[in-house]
């Protein structure tokens, strides 16, 4: 009795540490389904719970609220200085322009400086153009005194234009021996609030750079969500935000 006693409980205890062992190890390799001569195999894996699924989608609904009411207005953002040259960026549709002479009348400034890369004139592919200078004759059309306004144009890389189109500007500051403590910049939409970033990193410190934006006439900013210009342009400089804010580091300067 005593040995058949002592056989029981060495089995028990066998049994206790499979177990306790099968816990760590997983199910055994031969449980596993495989196939083609072993190259693929069957694991198991992790899906959403009917909870886990539920969360996200109030995660996904929530995103989707914080960018209907509050994207738009964030990257469109106005906030002036006291400034007496006003910075009107290239991008600037002519229907923005009425929004910029109202802005140049109420703000009492001493100049218009139109900013901008470069383009292509329509019908003369190899003609070089420059969006300051458009700009400029647009808001002469529109009855702006030629003596107010100076185009600034910047020639250099397509690439970080509205960077290069401030260095272009600082430049003129200092070409022309001009002191400035700050300047105000017109971007369009959506634009303005990486246009003031990146007018504040060709500045620097010394100079204060306000922004104010103006509509884009394409399409309504309440319901920017409706057109596929609206969405391309508020997800894009979203997204253009974020590089330049975050990963964006000037190759030169001037």
């Amino acid at each position: 009795m005593q040995t058949q006693a002592i056989a029981e409980d060495r089995v028990v205890q066998g049994t206790a540490a499979n177990s306790f062992a099968s816990r760590f190890s997983g199910p055994p390799s031969s449980g596993r389904r495989r196939a083609w001569a072993g190259l693929l195999v069957r694991k198991e894996c992790w899906r959403l719970s009917p909870r886990g699924k539920l969360l996200l989608l109030m995660a996904l609904t929530s995103l989707l609220f914080i960018a209907h009411w509050y994207v738009y207005p964030w990257l469109a953002v106005t906030d002036r200085q006291p400034a007496e040259y006003l910075v009107v960026d290239g991008w600037v549709h002519a229907s923005g322009l009425k929004a910029v002479i109202a802005e140049f009348k109420r703000g009492g400034y001493r100049q218009i400086l139109t900013s901008g890369c470069m383009g292509t004139e329509e019908g003369s592919p190899n003609q070089r153009a420059n969006y300051a200078d458009w700009t400029a004759d647009d808001l002469r059309q529109l009855g702006v005194p030629k003596e107010v306004i100076t185009p600034i144009p910047s020639w250099g890389e397509a690439k970080d234009r509205t960077y290069n189109s401030a260095l272009a500007v600082r430049k003129w500051f200092q070409d022309t021996h001009t002191p400035v403590k700050c300047i105000n910049v017109v971007a369009l939409g959506p634009h303005a609030r990486r246009s003031r970033l990146l007018f504040q990193k060709a500045f620097g410190s010394q100079v204060a750079v306000g922004v104010v934006a103006v509509p884009n006439g394409e399409y309504d900013p309440k319901h920017w969500w409706r057109t596929s210009e609206g969405v391309r342009e508020v997800i894009g400089e979203g997204i253009a935000y974020i590089y330049a804010k975050f990963f964006f580091w000037p190759s030169s300067e001037w």
